[in-house]
């Protein structure tokens, strides 16, 4: 991997963790573009990428790291539970499925449910409009649509995004709740992924692409936060609905 990669790739990263788009899928195929071999150095660069962009966060919210606000951590806690018990048991399984096709797939079908659900979804009904109101029982019901972003391509935004606005959350809130329990996905797979390929990491000059690709991803994602919370204000997820089926579409056409 090049710095020139490290670069470009952490840019796509910061752009698209927080949006309906997967991530992992646009960086599963930018990486067969570039000619990067899916290896664990280069699965490692993504997950620390991804790392990057969920640390924006921090500096989007900072009032909501704190024990103030302990009663919504305990329910992205239990959010978080699905996945992380089901990633955990079937880890193989799931890098089994890693693959260009899967990836376009379920782009389409993430896309086709995006645009069934915003044809029911009616914004003039009464929605929870604050993370903090959010019940036990629905951030649980959140977590295990969270679930379904297991499989390359789903988007971990999207799944749990979809799973808000489905119980009973706005379009805002529900982007903002994916946001923060992404916070615990990434921060296990993270370290849980160091822990098995340090010594590839640090190796051969990687740290420098690593760091390189943690800024960029980073600043990008710090920037598309908050422009994505704003455009939530006054549009729907349509257009990534579309543009999630146009995407697996040209995927299929080109692999």
């Amino acid at each position: 991997m090049s710095i020139f990669d490290a670069i470009f790739l952490g840019i796509i990263e910061g752009l698209t963790e927080f949006i309906p788009v997967s991530s992992t899928g646009h960086l599963i195929v930018l990486s067969e573009l570039l000619g990067l071999e899916q290896n664990n150095v280069n699965k490692a660069f993504e997950i620390i990428i991804q790392f990057a962009a969920i640390m924006a966060l921090i500096f989007v919210y900072p009032s909501k790291f704190t024990f103030k606000h302990i009663n919504l951590w305990l329910k992205i806690a239990l959010a978080f539970i699905p996945i992380g018990a089901i990633g955990f048991l079937f880890a193989k399984q799931i890098k089994d499925m890693f693959s260009i096709e899967i990836v376009a797939y379920m782009f389409i079908i993430g896309g086709i449910v995006f645009l069934i659900v915003e044809k029911f979804y009616d914004e003039k009904e009464k929605h929870i409009s604050d993370v903090e109101d959010v019940s036990f029982k629905q951030a649980f019901y959140i977590g295990l649509a969270q679930i379904f972003a297991l499989i390359p391509g789903t988007s971990r935004a999207g799944a749990s995004i979809i799973g808000a606005m489905l119980v009973g959350l706005n379009r805002k809130t529900s982007a903002e709740f994916s946001f923060l329990l992404a916070f615990p996905v990434m921060c296990a797979t993270t370290f849980y992924d160091i822990y098995k390929n340090y010594e590839e990491i640090l190796q051969d000059g990687n740290f420098l692409n690593l760091a390189i690709g943690f800024i960029v991803s980073f600043l990008v994602a710090l920037f598309v936060i908050k422009l994505f919370l704003k455009f939530l204000e006054k549009f729907t997820f349509v257009a990534f609905g579309i543009y999630r089926i146009l995407f697996g579409i040209l995927i299929l056409l080109m692999f």
